[in-house]
């Protein structure tokens, strides 16, 4: 019994594959697009301008304080209302580019916060431009301290993309549904979509470990 759902398993492999590049594609441009609109909101949030950063503190509260399904629901089923047509994978690439986005700008508000004033007055005091004490001074300081975090985040996103399955994008999780169909072991069928997951997210795990281990020892060497 085992065997032959062994053998259909094998039959949907190129399904799998399928599904799997999906993942590993929509979350690699949802989270290159995040991070970079992250920094920028990040940096315009600490700017000093106290409606921008408000705008951006409630856009980024209301995001991270409601369901990411009924967001992307949102996005694919409502804005049609409004004469936006959105293919599948146009709609999942927003919206998690909007959910990095929102998670990434906190993280890199807290690691601009977290630079020494003096730093920021000492670069003032040298003549520097607003970017340029934000260039050269203020975020080679915070990249210390956001690295972490921030790879960490990227693999809570990864997993989280495999809400798109909802809206019909065949990404990995979706190919778990369809295979289940065929093969009555929904255990056996979504402990391997469990694998494929984990085969995506490992690295980024070890890097994130590997950054906080690193982090942590310069903090020793700092305090000794």
């Amino acid at each position: 019994m085992i065997w032959q759902q062994f053998l259909s398993l094998a039959g949907s492999y190129p399904l799998a594959l399928r599904g799997l590049g999906m993942t590993v594609v929509l979350s690699l441009i949802s989270l290159v697009l995040g991070t970079l609109l992250g920094f920028g909101l990040g940096i315009l949030r600490t700017g000093g301008n106290r409606l921008i950063s408000g705008v951006i503190g409630a856009w980024v509260d209301l995001i991270r304080g409601t369901p990411f399904l009924v967001q992307i629901f949102l996005i694919f089923f409502i804005l049609p209302e409004f004469g936006i047509e959105l293919d599948a994978f146009t709609a999942g690439i927003i919206a998690l580019t909007n959910l990095a986005a929102c998670f990434i700008c906190e993280i890199v508000a807290a690691g601009i916060r977290s630079v020494p004033t003096g730093q920021v007055e000492a670069a003032l005091a040298s003549g520097l431009s607003r970017w340029q004490r934000m260039r050269q001074v203020v975020l080679p300081q915070a990249m210390r301290i956001v690295l972490p975090p921030l790879v960490g985040q990227y693999v809570l996103l990864i997993k989280d993309s495999s809400v798109v399955s909802a809206i019909g994008l065949t990404d990995l999780t979706r190919v778990g549904w369809l295979v289940v169909q065929r093969v009555p072991n929904g255990l056996l069928v979504f402990f391997l979509v469990g694998v494929g997951y984990f085969i995506v997210c490992y690295p980024l795990i070890m890097l994130a470990r590997r950054l906080e281990r690193r982090m942590g020892a310069a903090h020793g060497e700092v305090q000794l």
